[in-house]
Order: C-alpha cells, then structure tokens, then sequence
C-alpha cells in the first residue's frame, strides 16, 4: 500500500471516529456519564492522532474538510436513524450533498 493510500484509509477511520466521539460528547452529559466521556476521550484522541498522520501526506485542507465531512455525515445520520434527531428528505439530500463534496476532494486530490 503506497503512503497516500495509507494516508487515506486513516484518514477515512479518524472521520469515523469523529462521529463516534461527538456522538459519545452528546451522551457524556457534560461528563457526568463514565462511559460516554470514556470513550469521547479515546476516540477524540484516536480520530485527531489519524488526522496528524493523513496531513503529513495529504494538503491540509482537503485532510480537514474529509474528515469534517465524513463525521458530520455519520454523526447526523446516527442520530437521525437512532431518533435522537428527526429525519427529513431535505436532511438526506443535504447529507448526500456532503458525500459528493467529500468524493469530489478525493478525486480531485
């Protein structure tokens, strides 16, 4: 696997781990809850440790805007499909709006 291969498959898993710890943020309620401040801190230092790596290969600003991306893409799609936040056609559209620009930056790259 060739080092922007690599760059990108981490960078893809840190943009995961992003929703994974907004979501766990959301549910620490303000770190009153073991668990969910657990893991929104391992999973925060996780995702942000991915993006260092990707961005000693990739341009900064395509690294930032994927991995903003994928997480806001994921976390509000969690949160719709777990009815912690309404679902609408519009949401949906807009969300697969945010996977175009994420791809386009991809390919473009």
């Amino acid at each position: 696997m060739s080092a922007t291969s690599l760059a990108w498959l981490v960078l893809v898993v840190s943009g995961v781990l992003e929703a994974v710890w907004a979501s766990a943020l959301g549910r620490a309620e303000g770190f009153t809850r073991l668990g969910p401040s657990v893991l929104f801190f391992v999973a925060l230092a996780a995702s942000m440790a991915g993006l260092a790596f990707a961005m000693r290969t990739l341009p900064t600003g395509t690294s930032y805007a994927v991995w903003v991306g994928i997480g806001a893409t994921l976390t509000v799609t969690w949160a719709m499909l777990t009815g912690a936040e309404p679902a609408s056609l519009v949401k949906v559209l807009l969300i697969l709006g945010i996977v175009g620009c994420v791809i386009g930056l991809k390919l473009t790259h």
